[in-house]
């Protein structure tokens, strides 16, 4: 089985990519969502979190996203920390997850793949990528946020170009080139890889 990884600035369009996979027969896994998700459901991180950040991190209808997020994206430590919490349950997850997949290629979507060191788990990486002006925009429209908030974020995540040129393959989103075409292409490579 080829596990490979999705990533790429916020705003890039990992999601879209992923859901063209998706519609063409392939398993992608979303790390961050899963990640949300466990954070919820996982007693291991809820107990972990709780310890690190005090009680004030869940409530009674679940994990207190703003505080946390206020926490993570201006304190770099605490991000550590949280990461290091939830990271490694997302890993195991993720590993299940493949056992219980038939496809000969799988595909798992993380926003911080380098930065959770989800890379080590990927055969090949795919970075999604845009200009920052075009992810801002469709930051600012998608969440509801201000502008500062998403650039808050972009400075919290690897730089773009840092992560292409650590990629095995690129994509542009940039509202220019056609994304059919260019995951067909991406495909057609793991394909002749499959066949080696």
């Amino acid at each position: 089985m080829i596990k490979v990884g999705i990533t790429g600035g916020i705003g890039s369009g990992k999601s879209v990519v992923s859901e063209l996979l998706r519609s063409m027969g392939y398993p992608v896994f979303d790390t961050d969502r899963e990640a949300k998700q466990l954070m919820e459901r996982s007693v291991i991180i809820r107990t972990k979190l709780t310890e690190a950040f005090g009680d004030q991190v869940y409530s009674e209808s679940g994990l207190n996203r703003p505080y946390l997020a206020s926490l993570i994206f201006h304190d770099p430590a605490a991000r550590l920390q949280v990461n290091a919490i939830v990271h490694p349950e997302v890993r195991s997850y993720f590993q299940n997850w493949c056992e219980g997949q038939h496809s000969d290629v799988v595909f798992f979507e993380s926003a911080i793949l380098y930065e959770s060191d989800f890379h080590h788990l990927a055969d090949a990486i795919w970075v999604v990528s845009a200009p920052e002006k075009v992810r801002l925009m469709r930051t600012v429209r998608r969440d509801g946020v201000t502008p500062e908030q998403v650039l808050a974020r972009m400075r919290s995540q690897l730089a773009q170009e840092e992560k292409e040129a650590r990629a095995d393959f690129v994509i542009q989103n940039n509202n220019e080139e056609a994304l059919i075409p260019q995951v067909l292409s991406g495909l057609a490579r793991i394909r002749e890889a499959l066949v080696r």
